[in-house]
């Protein structure tokens, strides 16, 4: 696949960021439900009037129609736009960094599903094994397909030894406190690690630490304010997401930086 390196990779991928946010708001709202995210075409929850294909452009048509439903003026929730603008700016990033490449590839599509899983973690502390491993499947395909290509199957087995590693570490404390760490956690750390992996050990130490410094700070700061309490669980997942798509989107320096500095 040729590189199409800054800004012409970035619009291109941030474009399809939008289609691709669209997408991503029917598997936040229908996979928790159990619902087919096929069909029936998207409708208004109030009205069950059927989404206009005009009235379903990512963002746009939120602001023609002022945010609320063309047929019986139910409002519109502000997330929806909000996704699809979200996903539009990781993919612009993501193109930006790597152009139009295997290795952009793979990570837009770990970058989609990340996103979809933080929120659906966030809403319902729920981390649905069909979105974790059909994102691990894809973006195995991509990245299988960028190592044959470029003969660079060595970075394929730091992946994978990137994924079974905190996998393993997850597992164990899964295993030991199912109460301090949900399964779904275990399966998204294999996952987050297999893509951060593709992109380098650094990269995978780093999501996952701020993760960690992510939900701790979050979780002290709840605690502080009489919101929580010490057995109060919280949205881990979301952390997780947050801290792999930190890591794909500014990683790099803080790699680099550590590399030079151990290699001293």
């Amino acid at each position: 696949m040729a590189v199409a390196p800054g800004v012409i990779a970035a619009l291109l991928l941030g474009a399809f960021g939008l289609v691709i946010g669209s997408f991503a708001n029917v598997v936040i709202y229908r996979v928790p439900e159990g619902r087919s995210i096929v069909k029936p075409p998207s409708a208004c929850p109030k009205c069950g009037a059927p989404v206009r294909p005009l009235d379903n452009i990512p963002v746009l048509s939120w602001f023609l129609l002022g945010g609320r439903c063309r047929d019986c003026k139910a409002p519109i929730s502000l997330r929806y736009p909000a996704v699809e603008a979200l996903t539009a700016l990781v993919f612009l990033g993501v193109g930006w960094r790597f152009g139009v490449s295997w290795t952009g590839a793979g990570q837009a599509v770990l970058a989609a599903g990340l996103v979809m899983l933080g929120l659906i973690d966030l809403d319902h502390m729920l981390l649905p094994r069909r979105v974790v491993y059909t994102t691990l499947t894809l973006v195995a395909a991509v990245l299988i397909a960028g190592a044959a290509s470029g003969s660079q199957w060595h970075r394929l087995g730091i992946a994978a030894i990137c994924a079974l590693v905190p996998w393993a570490l997850f597992f164990a404390i899964n295993f030991v406190s199912p109460k301090a760490l949900g399964f779904g956690d275990v399966r998204l750390a294999l996952l987050i690690g297999f893509g951060l992996g593709w992109l380098g050990a650094g990269y995978a130490f780093f999501g996952f630490i701020v993760a960690s410094v992510l939900g701790a700070l979050v979780g002290v700061t709840l605690i502080a304010l009489g919101k929580a309490g010490r057995r109060t669980p919280i949205p881990f997942g979301t952390f997780l997401a947050a801290g792999a798509l930190t890591a794909v989107l500014f990683g790099a320096p803080v790699v680099h930086w550590y590399s030079g500095f151990v290699n001293r």
